[in-house]
């Protein structure tokens, strides 16, 4: 049985705590590739704040209510790599990314779907937006720790 092919509408989660601390995950399909947690709409009816509750849960375990998933205000258009395409309808190379922020007690169970990442850790803003490979996530990090007040916070 063939996969179903992705629609090209993504959400975006950054997973925080309160101190100022992001969480990344390896993906198990290209190791050295850190990233918060992302996903494509299951169905192009599909709320998007819907879409990133159930990509937090499959990916991390975490269970929350919709109401903690907080929509960023940034959309992003962007290019899907080349070797990401065939996963997508012919044709198809551009993505559309929404952005939201989930802020949880550092110390919080993380259990990672293996078979999507390799591992996960908690590292301060800046460290995470470097280390992630997405321009867009890069951004997103980086703006939440404006927003926070965390651009000058060395943790």
């Amino acid at each position: 049985m063939t996969k179903p092919l992705k629609i090209p509408v993504s959400v975006l989660v950054v997973i925080h705590s309160q101190e100022g601390q992001i969480l990344l995950l390896e993906r198990a399909d290209h190791a050295g590739f850190w990233q918060s947690v992302t996903g494509s709409l299951n169905t192009m009816g599909e709320a998007p704040r819907i879409a990133a509750q159930r990509e937090v849960q499959e990916e991390t375990g975490l269970v929350r209510e919709l109401e903690h998933f907080v929509p960023s205000g940034v959309e992003t258009e962007y290019d899907i790599f080349p070797e990401w395409r065939h996963r997508y309808a012919s044709g198809v190379t551009r993505n559309l990314e929404i952005t939201f922020t989930l802020c949880v007690p550092q110390n919080t169970l993380i259990t990672i779907a293996p078979r999507e990442h390799l591992r996960y850790e908690w590292c301060p803003a800046h460290l995470a937006a470097s280390r992630c490979f997405s321009p867009s996530n890069q951004a997103a990090i980086l703006a939440l720790a404006q927003k926070m007040g965390w651009q000058n916070k060395v943790l």
